[in-house]
């Protein structure tokens, strides 16, 4: 779900809206899509606040505009015996593949379950949902990260969701808008369209819900109605109604490399983004104007 209001942005039409021609390239890692901004192939991206701070920590001209998901999502899925918290010391966790925002917020997540996940736990990839389902179905792994739909085919298969990590409210952009600062300057105008596009797309999201699960199912190739159903549920009320890149997402990044980069310790977490784009149009009353208020 988390990448819901780009296709809104798409299927309902809010990009033409806006004056966007735009076209949405699925990539597989926030890697390749930096990548693909860096070089000059896209103007715009959407990726958690990890390739925002080791960009920029590397010298680029990244910039978060906008957030899409601004706290950890996910649930924690584990075997059903394990039934609180101290039970996962000694276990073995899966998560996609190291170094990734879902390995992040299962770390954070154990912190505030009171494990230490250096010292009390093993964490390993596995791969994405299918695989870690069916590790968990093997013993192989103990507990993962999973969102839904994937948690109900978890639970279809025995397992259980042992805490929802969105409801813990952990600052960081699991999704935000990222371009450069070179685009800023030359191109506002297109910039400020796509953040209002999104915007749009938000409110449709919390607004709409029928037809923001028809647009998940569609591009989930989910017909579940339950699936669909606790997948709204469960993302809907996180989109920020007003998606100001907050400093205090950033700021998690770059506490989580601090300890190796010596750069992030160091950085001003302000400096990572841009508020202008989200002030404007709260200020204009466009966005009060979405939803009425």
């Amino acid at each position: 779900m988390a990448p819901s209001a780009v296709w809104a942005a798409q299927d309902r039409g809010f990009f033409k809206r806006n004056g966007l021609d735009a076209e949405v390239i699925v990539v597989s890692s926030g890697v390749i899509a930096l990548q693909a901004l860096l070089a000059g192939e896209v103007e715009i991206i959407v990726v958690s606040g990890s390739s925002l701070v080791n960009s920029r920590l590397s010298g680029a001209d990244t910039v978060m505009v906008a957030t899409l998901v601004p706290y950890f999502m996910d649930h924690v899925i584990a075997l059903p015996a394990i039934t609180s918290a101290q039970q996962f010391k000694g276990k073995t966790g899966g998560v996609n593949r190291q170094g990734t925002v879902s390995e992040m917020g299962l770390r954070h997540a154990l912190k505030r379950l009171g494990v230490d996940p250096d010292k009390d736990v093993k964490i390993i990839p596995v791969g994405g949902n299918p695989e870690r389902i069916a590790a968990l179905s093997r013993n192989l792994i103990q507990f993962a990260t999973m969102g839904e739909p994937f948690v109900r085919e978890a639970e279809k298969a025995g397992m259980k969701s042992f805490v929802d990590i969105g409801a813990l409210k952990i600052p960081f952009h699991t999704n935000g808008i990222l371009t450069r600062e070179t685009t800023v300057k030359s191109k506002r105008p297109l910039v400020a369209r796509f953040v209002r596009a999104l915007t749009e797309a938000i409110h449709f999201i919390k607004t709409d819900k029928e037809g923001a699960k028809a647009v998940v199912g569609r591009n989930l190739k989910v017909t579940d109605a339950e699936s669909l159903e606790r997948a709204y549920r469960g993302f809907a009320p996180i989109f920020p109604e007003v998606p100001y890149p907050t400093v205090e997402g950033v700021k998690t990044a770059l506490d989580d490399l601090a300890p190796r980069n010596p750069k992030a310790a160091a950085a001003d977490p302000k400096s990572f983004v841009d508020m202008s784009f989200v002030q404007e149009l709260e200020s204009s009353g466009f966005i009060k104007q979405l939803y009425k208020k």
